[in-house]
């Protein structure tokens, strides 16, 4: 069956935009929130029904598609077939929380595992950042250009100082000598904005030990548009069905990041 992707990145792109009134909305009111299992991972009023907006709207849609969503009014899956939506309504809640900023929406729509229409939208700057397989990476109306190649040296990183403090997913010792050789390191609170950011060249190279299917799902396939590379920690490919670590960077410098770095301490 042939379908019509023209259509569903327009409708995406819509509701996207749409989802973002509705968060822009609510800043004016007092939020209710709840916490998740562990106390600091937050969960809003505004995350639930961001989300089930763009189920809705997907299922009356598109009744035939998937939807797997952070806030879990989506499906659970266990095959990449057939067309799958992959939603965080809100990611960078705890910044959403005490910021009302740096803080995404981020769908990524992929078929049979393969990412076709990528969108993190930066809701209080009005970025929209998307990707059409095979058409180019844009943010607003602007084409973002093939990445560049960059050393580790003039490299600046995003990446959480959990991991190169004691923790429980990775030997501090790992990548404490790549923050000591980079130019810069950077934390944005918000995965989906720093792949923005690695995407539009803002950043080299975006590093986490943790994250869910709905937090990379979009941004994978913006950066692999202009020319970047997303896999694990230890180079192996993102699935959209599991949570995995994450390492997206410039062409490049991915390979000594895994190489010089990652790998040699294995």
């Amino acid at each position: 069956m042939k379908h019509n992707w023209e259509q569903i990145d327009t409708y995406a792109k819509q509701w996207v935009k749409e989802a973002g009134a509705l968060i822009k909305k609510s800043f004016s009111k007092e939020l209710l929130i709840q916490s998740k299992s562990n106390p600091n991972d937050l969960v809003t009023n505004m995350d639930q029904e961001v989300e089930q907006f763009l189920i809705d709207k997907i299922r009356l849609t598109f009744p035939s598609h998937h939807i797997l969503g952070e806030e879990g009014f989506g499906e659970e899956l266990e095959s990449d077939e057939g067309i799958i939506w992959v939603i965080d309504p809100i990611d960078g809640t705890m910044n959403f929380v005490h910021q009302q900023r740096n803080f995404a929406i981020s769908i990524g729509i992929y078929e049979n595992g393969v990412g076709q229409v990528g969108l993190i939208y930066d809701v209080v700057h009005d970025e929209l950042y998307h990707a059409f397989k095979g058409k180019g990476a844009f943010m607003n109306d602007i084409e973002l250009p093939k990445l560049d190649a960059v050393e580790v040296k003039e490299a600046v990183i995003g990446l959480n100082s959990t991991w190169v403090t004691p923790n429980k997913r990775i030997d501090r010792e790992v990548l404490t000598p790549l923050v000591r050789h980079v130019r810069g390191t950077r934390s944005y609170g918000s995965a989906a904005i720093e792949m923005a950011y690695v995407a539009s060249g803002r950043i080299d190279a975006y590093i986490t030990l943790r994250l869910a299917p709905w937090d990379f799902a979009g941004g994978k396939i913006l950066v692999e548009e202009v020319g970047g590379t997303a896999t694990t920690l230890e180079g192996e490919p993102l699935s959209i069905l599991k949570k995995s670590s994450v390492l997206i960077a410039k062409p490049g410098l991915h390979a000594s990041i895994l190489n010089d770095y990652v790998k040699r301490e294995q």
